[in-house]
């Protein structure tokens, strides 16, 4: 019962992943091309329908009700005590990528936040110079030459691929509320806990929300061109090569193989 709580709560929570800015294209479904980044678009775009509508009907509502009624102070607080909760996905992961001193800062970072920053409640190690990072398993898998060769998307998870979902399970057992629920606090006080962390998690997320539906003219390419463009820039640490996505290998090849062609065709003239 708490396993399956965990995990349903976290694939909520993932519904965060929606967020992000790109460039649209208009999109006419009576003239779909295959895209090799996303050979399962058809099933994809009626996943994305089904957590679209879940979103609004549910968690929309719930995180606007959370932002006008809650003071900013409160929900600042509440966002450093699940940020605090799930740093060890983060620590776990800078040590994966050979970032050693980031992830020895990374931990003290946790350490002084877990204890005098009233577990998590205040992020005293931000002025202390122990600034926060953002790593997880799919950058790892990135940073380790694994290609995103395929789009996906879950429902309730929202935006992946077949190098990101593996971290799924890496971000559940590394969540320090997963395994206190199951060992110390019980479901009694890990539910309500839970709860709060998804509607928070949405409520941080009403803005860039706000703005995919003012912008897009197809939410669904919005999302997706986000999503693995946002993906790319983290696994770069913000200074991603010039290409459009991570090109799948086979691609690569042939336009290695096209440049040199070109380049003995020249060579003759």
């Amino acid at each position: 019962m708490r396993h399956n709580y965990s995990t349903s709560l976290l694939l909520l929570i993932c519904i965060a992943l929606l967020s992000g800015c790109a460039t649209t294209r208009p999109h006419d479904q009576s003239t779909e091309s295959f895209d090799p980044i996303d050979p399962y678009e058809r099933m994809n775009r009626k996943f994305y329908t089904f957590t679209d509508v879940l979103d609004r009907k549910i968690m929309e509502p719930v995180a606007d009700f959370y932002i006008d009624y809650l003071p900013n102070r409160a929900q600042r607080s509440v966002g450093n005590f699940f940020d605090n909760l799930q740093y060890p996905n983060v620590i776990l992961n800078d040590f994966l990528q050979g970032k050693l001193r980031q992830g020895f800062r990374d931990s003290l970072r946790f350490a002084i936040n877990s204890t005098i920053g009233g577990v998590g409640l205040f992020d005293m190690a931000s002025p202390m110079g122990l600034a926060q990072h953002d790593e997880d398993f799919g950058q790892t898998l990135g940073v380790w030459g694994v290609d995103a060769k395929t789009y996906l998307f879950v429902p309730l998870l929202g935006p992946s691929s077949n190098r990101d979902a593996p971290g799924i399970p890496v971000t559940v057992l590394t969540n320090v509320l997963f395994w206190t629920g199951i060992f110390v606090i019980g479901a009694p006080v890990t539910v309500p806990l839970g709860v709060l962390g998804a509607i928070d998690k949405r409520a941080r997320l009403a803005g860039p929300m706000r703005i995919r539906d003012q912008a897009a003219l197809e939410p669904y390419l919005f999302v997706r061109d986000a999503y693995l463009q946002q993906r790319k820039h983290v696994i770069y640490d913000g200074e991603p090569p010039p290409e459009a996505y991570d090109q799948p290998a086979e691609d690569q090849s042939e336009d290695k193989s096209a440049d040199k062609s070109t380049d003995k065709s020249v060579d003759k003239l």
